[in-house]
């Protein structure tokens, strides 16, 4: 068998079954192509992307610009490690720390990668500047969190099918419920150790779970009064997909003047992934100003990949693309289309118990138990009809396509999923 050797769905699905470690449970569909807004299957038949690889493909499939750079890249150089400088790192640094407005970058390759990176930039910071007894920071976190599957992550995730015969676990988090500011503000007077809050801006695989308007604003408030970072995961919320540059949106010098929502509020440590590089290439970051970024000193922390020529070309080419194409605007406009046309269908149709959101990170939940079959089945139904969604959490929809969809597009998806609904 070579690589250029045509597969049928069936095949390419048995060989993974085979072949391959049984750590997903996929939509039984096999991709093969994709451009824009479309995927195509083995067969031919072409979908609309309704997940958008968890929102890495906020540029759309196979953006020619992101491409373009990174074939360009791919031909000079790929790899010197961090031994050696590239001139290719630091003008990415440049551009995204001006783009998001903090003093500094330090690039790493994966979310999670990029989610311990911050809590071990937290930590530190907390000993070597804050004051705190070495080996007694705390990290505050929220139930029903999802910052990846490391050990140290799931030792404060709250579910049982991460967590379970993977102990023991990382100690120092202190969890407590999400959208709950008493909560928070109960952690912090509890005890004087608290290092960092690290929180998703909107929860998505929790369901797409938006917090109560006001809510990271006074949350940052509470962190500053107690000389705590807030970390703001946005590995998946970040990069427009929101209606926003961020979904937290504070003081940074967005390039796009107009994308929409009100300012809230500015992390001390912002964590990137995903669309960062438009989903061409594993790209995460973690930002911080100097007066916490300063603690890291050389043999810290690194990635042998982390900042190579490759991944700078194509984060920096990612984030031309949201700006040059106002992807934040788009999102927020078709956002609101989205939300108004199946809220109005909820209200006819009782399978849809909610409709919830924001820009173009949006969820049903579906009018049944957690462990039924409906929202997986609506799902089977939706892909036979040409969209392809996955659920989360048993009985939630996750819809999240890319942003550079056109509101025609938009309005035959939602056709899609009205009629699919419809049917059950």
């Amino acid at each position: 068998m070579t690589v250029l050797e045509k597969l049928t769905s069936q095949e390419a699905i048995e060989l993974e079954n085979k072949y391959g470690a049984h750590n997903y449970h996929p939509l039984p569909v096999v991709l093969s192509r994709g451009e824009g807004v479309y995927v195509w299957d083995a067969e031919g038949k072409k979908y609309y992307d309704f997940l958008s690889a968890y929102s890495a493909v906020n540029q759309g499939h196979c953006h020619p610009k992101i491409v373009d750079a990174m074939v360009r890249q791919a031909k000079t150089l790929t790899l010197t490690s961090r031994a050696f400088h590239n001139d290719m790192l630091g003008k990415y640094e440049k551009y995204a720390t001006q783009l998001f407005g903090f003093d500094k970058l330090l690039p790493m390759n994966t979310g999670a990668e990029a989610v311990e990176t911050a809590l071990k930039l937290a930590r530190k910071w907390a000993y070597e500047v804050k004051g705190i007894d070495e080996n007694k920071a705390e990290i505050i976190v929220c139930e029903n969190n999802f910052h990846g599957r490391t050990t140290t992550i799931i030792s404060f995730s709250n579910d049982p099918v991460a967590r379970k015969n993977f102990g023991p676990y990382t100690k120092g988090f202190l969890k407590i419920e999400y959208n709950n500011i008493r909560a928070l503000q109960k952690a912090l007077e509890g005890s004087k150790n608290i290092a960092a809050f690290l929180v998703e801006p909107i929860q998505g695989e929790a369901g797409v779970f938006v917090p109560s308007e006001g809510y990271l604003a006074a949350a940052k408030e509470l962190c500053v009064k107690h000389n705590v970072l807030f970390i703001a995961d946005e590995v998946q919320t970040g990069i427009a997909r929101t209606g926003r540059l961020l979904a937290t949106c504070g003081n940074c010098s967005c390039v796009d003047k107009n994308c929409s929502g009100t300012p809230e509020v500015k992390a001390d440590i912002l964590i990137l992934g995903k669309a960062l590089s438009g989903g061409a290439y594993p790209v995460s970051a973690v930002l911080a100003n100097n007066s916490i970024m300063n603690v890291i000193k050389p043999g810290n922390h690194g990635s042998t990949f982390g900042g190579n020529p490759i991944a700078a070309a194509v984060a920096i080419a990612a984030l031309e693309v949201v700006a040059t194409e106002k992807l934040a605007i788009n999102a927020a406009e078709l956002g609101i289309i989205f939300r108004n046309e199946l809220t109005e269908f909820s209200k006819e149709n009782n399978l849809v118990k909610s409709v919830r959101g924001k820009g173009l990170l949006n969820a049903i939940l579906i009018n049944d138990s957690e462990d039924s079959a409906t929202a997986w089945d609506i799902c089977i139904k939706l892909r036979d009809n040409g969209l392809l969604a996955k659920p989360t959490h048993g009985n939630i929809i996750r819809f999240a396509p890319p942003l550079v969809m056109t509101k025609e597009q938009l309005m035959d998806c939602i056709s899609i999923i009205k009629k699919t609904i419809a049917e059950f």
